[in-house]
């Protein structure tokens, strides 16, 4: 009778199907896994598989068998035509999923492809939030991410414990797109904060000034940022390992400079960042973290890199 109480008083936890294991997916379905979520995962990657696996969650053969018995489906592939391939078709997540099913959307996709999936999803039975995240490698693996959300009140609030297990800022910004709206905004600031680091970076080494020391101090005043405390170390020690690859970068710019013109928002500073990123690319630096736009800033001023 005391272990009947017992299960009463704990409400039974949605069974969570995880698509896309990278290099924020695979953290942030740990760290469910560590909150007490049961996590069955697909990826393309076999190795990323059998990490979750060995982390204690269950790795499905295809999209379909992942989300077949899943209460809350969440999704983290890098861009619109990846969440349109798993959604759509007969091997998708609507043809698949149970009515009633909630997708959580993470990935960092266009506002209108969000708004087309909440309308397909719809007439399936299956309700859908648009969840983009920013923080980055650290901030997934820390469970600290700041989560932005677009769609209904009641399916935010049903998700809310899941994200609580995997950011720290989680805001209901508006109807679905909304959350996509705000993350093009964030990735707007960001690529222009780390291009007025890199910038200063250079600067101050061409003026034979103890980098470690400037940054120190200009991080304690107003030019400090959260941009400039996760990326200082990148800078100081040209450590361009991705935590956010410049590729990912450079597709958020279009997002963002897209969804500018279509609502008439000029975006002077962040149309020359978004050249800058995209030449970065051009130059094969692609697949290097975004603080490598300091990279950038040393070949305008001369630098061999």
């Amino acid at each position: 009778m005391s272990s009947n109480l017992a299960d009463s008083s704990q409400p039974t936890r949605p069974a969570i199907a995880w698509i896309g294991l990278g290099i924020m997916g695979s953290p942030m379905s740990e760290n469910l896994l560590k909150a007490g979520y049961s996590v069955t995962g697909f990826t393309l990657e076999q190795d990323k598989l059998d990490r979750l696996a060995k982390a204690g969650g269950s790795a499905a053969g295809s999209i379909a068998e992942a989300v077949k018995d899943a209460d809350v489906i969440i999704t983290m592939v890098p861009a619109s035509p990846q969440v349109e391939a798993i959604a759509y078709g007969s091997e998708g997540i609507l043809e698949n999923a149970k009515r009633g099913a909630l997708i959580v959307d993470m990935s960092s996709i266009t506002p209108q492809t969000s708004v087309d999936l909440a309308k397909n999803a719809k007439e399936k039975g299956i309700r859908v939030i648009d969840a983009p995240v920013s923080g980055g490698e650290a901030g997934a693996i820390e469970a600290v991410l700041s989560i932005m959300v677009g769609g209904e009140q009641a399916d935010f609030d049903e998700a809310l414990p899941i994200l609580e297990a995997l950011g720290k800022t989680i805001v209901l910004c508006g109807p679905h797109g909304s959350g996509q709206t705000v993350k093009a905004a964030n990735q707007l600031i960001v690529a222009v904060n780390i291009q007025a680091c890199a910038e200063a970076v250079v600067f101050l080494e061409k003026s034979g000034v103890d980098l470690q020391a400037a940054l120190d101090v200009l991080n304690g005043g107003l030019a400090g940022s959260t941009v400039l405390t996760r990326k200082k170390d990148n800078f100081l020690n040209r450590d361009f390992k991705p935590g956010f690859r410049i590729d990912l970068h450079h597709k958020d710019m279009g997002i963002v400079t897209d969804a500018a013109r279509n609502v008439g928002a000029a975006l002077p500073v962040g149309a020359v960042v978004a050249q800058l990123v995209a030449s970065l690319r051009a130059q094969g630096d692609g697949g290097l973290d975004h603080s490598a736009l300091l990279r950038a800033v040393e070949r305008l001023s001369g630098a061999q890199v």
